[in-house]
Formats: structure tokens, sequence, C-alpha cells
């Protein structure tokens, strides 16, 4: 079984900086891509940013672009999320997904999850 263990969640001011970080515990092989997902009470999960572990191919939602950057460390099984100039409407908890087959990744399916991180943004 693999554990995805988030961290760096917590109260920001609007315009300030998060940087979260997830690892892949208990897990040999690397993950094919990791990814960061968010959810607000009452709407539906949303992809945020993910990157594939070969290559390190990465996309964004619209509203990520040129605020958030995905990176991973060396290891493949750690996994950044650079959050800057952050606004209220960022506030969300944030998941962490993972999968290791090609396919799952392609399509955005992912069968590992994490706990979760909340971000709050005050104005």
């Amino acid at each position: 079984r693999v554990y995805l263990v988030e961290s760096g969640g917590g109260p920001v001011q609007a315009g300030g900086s998060l940087r979260l970080s997830c690892v892949a515990s208990e897990s040999y092989w690397d993950p094919y891509c990791m990814a960061w997902y968010r959810q607000v009470p009452g709407k539906a999960r949303e992809g945020v940013a993910g990157i594939y572990s070969q290559g390190g191919m990465t996309w964004y939602s619209d509203s990520a672009k040129g605020r958030f950057t995905i990176s991973q460390a060396d290891s493949k099984k750690t996994v950044y999320l650079q959050m800057d100039n952050l606004k209220p409407d960022d506030s969300a908890v944030y998941y962490c997904a993972a999968d290791f087959a090609r396919l799952n990744c392609g399509n955005r399916t992912y069968d590992h999850w994490g706990q979760g991180t909340q971000v709050t943004v005050s104005s």
C-alpha cells in the first residue's frame, strides 16, 4: 500500500506564498505521475497541477498557471507545489494524488490519494 502524506498548508494572507509537499511513503516504485487537486465544500474536486516522473512534463489548471509551480525531488517520491500570489479563491483542501500506471496518468485518474492539507487565504 502507498501512503501519500501532505504537509505545508496553513493560513496565509492574500499575495503571500506557501509550499506544499507530498511524500509517497511505503512505495518501492516511483509513481509514474503525481498531482495536486483541491476541493472546497459543496464543489467538485478540481485539478491544480500534475507532473510525470519520467521527463518532468507538467500540466496546470488555468487558475494555477503563472502562480503555481509543481516539481519533484530527485527521488521522484516527493512532489512539491509552490504557490505564489495566493488569492482568497485559492482557499481549499489540497490533495496529493499519485499513480503508477501510464494509462491512469494519461487520463488523470489516480488510485492513490492523500488525506489533504488545508490552505486558507485571507484578504
